[in-house]
């Protein structure tokens, strides 16, 4: 099973990001250690615009949960160090290892199947 090693620790600075103050790590359970840098910045789960009802509804349901499987989605999708189907699957895995319920992981999961592609980069 996943687990984080340490604690997310952050400082926000503006509506939306925080700056780690400290690095995250992730011991995943199928791609091994993932580190977060200190520094790196991060809007957790937020969704900068609805585009629909349909997320509108599933936003509400995950509002304020997982920030630390999204801290490491975040860096995932912004450094493109694996594909984005590896990064949603270490997402979800992220999210049970930081106890949240299996139905609300899913519906994170099903939320950046949904909108999360473009916002994914590939490595240079």
């Amino acid at each position: 099973m996943s687990k984080f090693l340490n604690t997310l620790k952050t400082e926000q600075v503006g509506k939306w990001n925080h700056t780690l103050l400290g690095r995250l790590d992730l011991e995943d359970e199928i791609e091994g250690n993932i580190s977060v840098p200190s520094g790196f910045q991060t809007n957790f789960a937020s969704i900068g615009s609805l585009h629909n009802i349909f997320l509108f509804l599933l936003f509400a349901l995950v509002a304020g949960y997982g920030n630390y499987a999204a801290t490491v989605h975040d860096f995932l999708y912004t450094t493109g160090v694996m594909s984005r189907d590896r990064a949603d699957a270490v997402f979800y895995r992220a999210l049970r290892a930081e106890g949240i319920a299996k139905w609300r992981a899913w519906l994170f999961w099903v939320g950046v199947r949904i909108g999360g592609a473009s916002h994914y980069r590939t490595a240079a």
